[in-house]
């Protein structure tokens, strides 16, 4: 699903301030795996989840993922690329907050030409395997941390993405509500998704759906 091969990161390069975020890297991940991500803040966790997502060029090096080299994908095909393979769960959500919980899951969809009638049907698929229909009609503003993490869940699956990746999601959530999200991750993984989550909370360590756990430390694999 994931091959990640010497993929370096280096901001700012040929400046002063030049800082080697990913150095080297090298790692497969295969259909259905479920694998952490783990290293402290800084490490180079989202950086990395980023460049997977399309979302962020490496320095160097190569990412394919379903057999797209993606890291070399020009913008307009990594955007497509992104809305048709990718279901991203953000550390911050990262909702529109003055839109509808219904609203901000349809938004992934609204590219890609499907009919409402579609939409419809995609989104209430969403709502209800995150367990957040109740609140369909409620502006994000207005809903709690682990509704918006049950938001952000939805709208990352709405378009029956093959893989997932997470960064940091349990960051800005109580214990129940990280329970509530590992309860998730777990079915997910049930299901046949493919999974990546960055993180240095200890709440998934013991987790059995675990297939591996990838150290990351001052951007490098240890």
């Amino acid at each position: 699903m994931i091959v990640v091969q010497n993929l370096t990161k280096t901001f700012n390069p040929g400046t002063p301030q030049a800082f080697p975020a990913l150095r080297n890297i090298t790692f497969e991940v295969a259909e259905n795996e479920l694998v952490l991500l783990k290293g402290v803040s800084g490490s180079g966790k989202s950086t990395l989840l980023a460049i997977i997502a399309s979302m962020l060029k490496p320095t160097s090096g190569d990412v394919i993922v379903e057999g797209k080299h993606v890291a070399k994908l020009p913008d307009l095909h990594a955007s497509h690329f992104r809305a048709t393979t990718i279901g991203f769960i953000f550390q911050s959500f990262n909702l529109l907050e003055h839109l509808s919980v219904t609203e901000n899951v349809a938004v992934p969809l609204i590219p890609l030409g499907f009919r409402q009638k579609e939409i419809d049907a995609k989104v209430e698929w969403a709502l209800q395997l995150a367990n957040i229909a109740h609140k369909r009609e409620t502006p994000a503003a207005a809903l709690s941390g682990g509704e918006k993490q049950r938001c952000a869940i939805a709208r990352a699956l709405v378009n029956d993405p093959k893989l997932i990746l997470c960064d940091e999601p349990t960051a800005n959530l109580d214990r129940d509500n990280a329970r509530a999200f590992v309860e998730v991750i777990k079915s997910l993984k049930k299901s046949g998704y493919t999974i990546l989550i960055a993180t240095h909370d200890t709440i998934f360590d013991d987790l059995k759906e675990v297939d591996r756990i990838l150290h990351i430390e001052n951007g490098e694999m240890r």
